[in-house]
C-alpha cells in the first residue's frame, strides 16, 4: 500500500494506543505524523486520558516535532472507525492497556518516564530517553511503509 501525497484516502490509519495516553501515544502518533508525512493518518486514545504530561509536550517540541492538535482522547471515541494498524506502546503488565479490534496488531512496550523518580533533569532525561527510543521504533516499524 504506497499512499499518494496529500490523498488521506490513501493514507495509512494508525491509531496508538495506552491507558492514559498522556506520554508514549502522544509521542508516537506526533512521530509519526512529523517523520513520515502525508503517508499516515496517525491518532491515539487511551482508557484513562488525564491529559498530556507537560514534559512529553517540552521533549517533542525541543527537537522540532509539533504538538499542535495533540490531546488526550478516550479509545471511545474513535469505536466504529478502522484502522490499518492498531499499536499498542504500553507495558505488557499494565492490565488495563486498552485493546482496540481491527487492522494489523503491534504490540512495544516502552518504559512510562511519568513514573521516573528524582531532579527535575532526571525525570526530563527519562522523557527524552523514551522519545528517542519512540523516535527509533518509528522509523523502522513504519518506515518502509508498514
Amino acid at each position: 500500500m504506497t499512499p499518494k501525497e496529500g490523498d488521506k484516502r490513501d493514507r495509512i490509519d494508525v491509531l496508538f494506543l495506552c491507558r492514559h495516553n498522556a506520554v508514549r501515544s502522544q509521542m508516537a502518533e506526533a512521530l509519526l505524523r512529523t517523520r513520515f508525512p502525508g503517508r499516515y493518518e496517525p491518532a491515539s486514545a487511551g482508557i484513562a486520558p488525564p491529559g498530556i504530561h507537560p514534559l512529553a509536550i517540552a521533549v517533542l517540541e525541543e527537537i522540532g516535532v509539533s504538538t499542535l492538535g495533540l490531546r488526550s482522547k478516550y479509545v471511545e471515541e474513535y469505536l466504529g472507525r478502522s484502522f490499518d494498524v492498531v499499536a499498542t506502546v504500553c507495558g505488557q503488565d499494565e492490565p488495563s492497556c486498552p485493546f482496540f479490534p481491527g487492522g494489523r496488531q503491534i504490540h512495544r512496550v516502552f518504559s512510562d518516564p511519568s513514573s521516573a523518580l528524582g531532579t527535575d533533569e532526571e525525570r526530563l532525561a527519562a522523557f527524552r530517553n523514551t522519545r528517542n527510543e519512540i523516535d527509533s521504533w518509528i522509523g523502522d516499524a513504519f518506515g518502509a511503509g508498514c
